[in-house]
């Protein structure tokens, strides 16, 4: 992909401004405003990651140093977004079990 990171922080993804449902406790809607942030850097880090090739959500971990659950939880929305896909072929995880592998869409 040749766009610039500017162009991916317009995208609501990079919102600093996680998403608490309505009938959630204010703990639960504090929690989610101090977690923005964060979501935003794990995206951009997962990105960036990917710009170097197709890899399973343990890998894009390794490189973006991220554990394997924060990748996990910012796949699907990545995929939603029309930003990544899945390139169909599978690899192993850290564990040995298989893994989707996932690449830059475009």
């Amino acid at each position: 992909m040749t766009d610039s990171w500017r162009s991916y922080d317009a995208l609501p993804l990079f919102s600093p401004t996680a998403v608490a449902r309505r009938n959630d406790p204010a703990t639960s809607h504090a929690a989610a405003m101090m977690a923005g942030g964060v979501r935003a850097d794990h995206i951009k880090r997962i990105l960036a990651a990917l710009r170097l090739g197709p890899a399973s959500k343990d890998e894009i971990g390794a490189r973006a140093n991220l554990i394997g659950h924060a990748v996990g939880k910012r796949l699907p929305e990545l995929q939603r977004a029309g930003l990544i896909e899945t390139t169909g072929a599978n690899r192993r995880s850290a564990s040995g079990r298989p893994e989707r592998e996932w690449r830059l869409r475009g």
